[in-house]
């Protein structure tokens, strides 16, 4: 996404969203959450004069089988305020995380934009969602240049937990917004 389209994007959330708030972006391994969670986040710096905190799905799955339970997680997280992050080297949950209720909350991963995780956003103020669309061979490709070898055999497992989080959550039809990425 150019700059401008961030930027867009940045005001379409500050003007539907209460303050603070919380903007989840979802999307398949590889389509870009995490990029374009860091650009809002430089934007939303220059738009409010604050940093708003982000939170990587990656902290709540536990392992590479946890797609499922992270996304359950991130409701409570989101009403408790505060989550024990996993360690992926120790391969258990480590530091406990406080989240901010004086800040703009960035979410982003896949498992992030559920039906119980928009309801929990709002009782933080405010909640957006937004869906990442990317063709398949592109997301591949990004991952394992990404992640290389620590994910190329993890792929095929992770992609199956991803379609049966889209078939039963549906994040794209909560989103108020689909990107098309390519």
């Amino acid at each position: 996404m150019s700059t401008l389209e961030i930027a867009a994007l940045t005001a379409r959330f500050l003007q539907r969203a209460e303050e603070p708030s919380v903007l989840i972006i979802d999307g398949r391994s590889g389509s870009g959450k995490t990029t374009l969670a860091h650009a809002i986040s430089r934007e939303l710096v220059v738009a409010t004069g604050s940093t708003p905190q982000i939170v990587g799905m990656d902290e709540l799955y536990p392992g590479w089988d946890g797609l499922a339970v992270g996304s359950a997680w991130l409701p409570v997280a989101l009403r408790a305020g505060r989550y024990r992050s996993y360690d992926w080297l120790e391969g258990e949950f480590g530091a406990e995380v406080t989240l901010d209720p004086g800040s703009h909350l960035i979410i982003e991963g896949c498992g992030s934009l559920t039906r119980d995780s928009l309801a929990a956003a709002r009782t933080r103020g405010g909640a957006y969602g937004v869906w990442i669309e990317c063709p398949d061979s592109v997301r591949k490709l990004r991952a394992l240049a990404r992640d290389g070898e620590m994910f190329a055999p993890h792929w095929e497992r992770w992609a199956d937990q991803e379609r049966t989080h889209l078939a039963s959550a549906q994040p794209f039809a909560r989103a108020h917004e689909v990107l098309h990425v390519s």
